[in-house]
């Protein structure tokens, strides 16, 4: 047993365990850790105590094949946790269906104030039935594979992360920083996560509403270039002229050419497509900043603040006001649900 297996973490820290197995990714690993770090550098109070810890005490082997050293057995850890946080990686399957780290998982879970997973941790938490009768999220790929396995956990691939009582799944990889910034703001408040956000050189992390991918990334890549030209300009111009008469003209084609070529390349009209950016757009500045609705609607090219509420009433069923106010969790979205059923 080595000196700090014995002596335990300080008296009033938090303590926060992230648990890693081999072929784990790397940036899930890092990502929490450092965040964490940086909170403490910055004077978080009570300060985290960071461990890595896996079965036996091995090293893991990261995916991307540099190996971790691990500082604590999971079989040996006792005493109250604050969080147990289990990375994803593609050894995420092979992970979820060792029973010795399931029951160690299960028993560490007891111990926490809090569980969380970052990306395709959700198997291993899901499989530990810890995810049951629970709405979760994972990395988009891999949901629909998830609610397979498991039915009884209500798998939404659609938000970055879900909280649903004390335990919270994220989405994939670079989700793993949100999520933990997300900690650090329940924990410290929206200053404190604000100053580390600033010290990663990241903006403050995406609401959790956001999509894991946009909407000019959820399908195939545009297979026709001026198809991807307007989408780009579209999403660096949302208060200049974007009707379709303006954005054919762009490209010095007739609307009705660039109604079909949308239609074939994204599956939605110009105007469908002009309409859906600006309200994602907005929505994340009304998460994010402390801008008026008025401000924030002239800044998304909505012509008034009433047509950018109708906007959010047709998308999200609510207004900005009441998007404003709500806890960290995502609005209902009236675009077609990427939530998997469950049987």
């Amino acid at each position: 047993m080595d000196t700090s297996e014995r002596l335990g973490p300080p008296a009033g820290s938090r303590r926060i365990l992230i648990v890693a197995y081999d072929d784990a990714q790397i940036i899930d690993i890092a990502s929490p850790s450092g965040a964490l770090d940086i909170a403490n550098r910055l004077g978080a109070r009570p300060p985290y105590v960071i461990e890595l810890g896996t079965l036996g005490g091995r090293a893991a082997r990261s995916s991307a094949g540099i190996r971790v050293g691990a500082g604590r057995k999971l079989e040996a850890v006792t005493g109250v946790l604050d969080t147990l946080l289990v990375v994803g990686g593609v050894g995420c399957e092979e992970a979820a269906a060792d029973e010795r780290l399931l029951v160690q998982v299960r028993r560490l879970a007891e111990r926490s104030r809090r569980v969380a997973s970052v990306c395709t941790g959700a198997y291993v938490l899901a499989a530990a039935g810890l995810l049951d009768r629970r709405r979760a999220t994972t990395h988009w790929r891999w949901g629909e594979r998830l609610a397979r396995r498991h039915p009884a956990v209500a798998v939404d691939v659609g938000p970055l992360r879900i909280r649903d009582g004390n335990v919270y799944t994220s989405a994939g990889v670079t989700s793993a920083l949100d999520l933990t910034l997300t900690l650090i703001e329940d924990d410290h408040g929206p200053t404190l996560a604000r100053s580390v956000a600033r010290e990663l050189v990241t903006h403050l992390h995406r609401p959790a509403d956001q999509a894991q991918i946009s909407l000019f990334l959820a399908g195939p890549p545009p297979g026709d270039r001026l198809v991807l030209d307007l989408t780009g300009h579209i999403a660096g111009h949302l208060a200049e002229d974007l009707s379709p008469a303006a954005l054919a003209a762009r490209v010095g084609i007739s609307p009705r050419h660039l109604t079909r070529l949308f239609t074939t390349h994204l599956g939605i009209t110009p105007a469908r497509a002009v309409r859906a950016a600006r309200t994602d757009a907005a929505v994340h500045m009304v998460r994010t900043s402390g801008l008026s609705l008025a401000s924030i609607a002239r800044r998304c090219g909505f012509g008034s603040p009433e047509t950018l509420r109708q906007a959010f009433l047709d998308r999200y069923g609510m207004t900005g006001d009441r998007i404003r106010r709500m806890p960290d969790t995502p609005p209902v979205r009236d675009t077609p649900s990427q939530k998997t059923p469950v049987p």
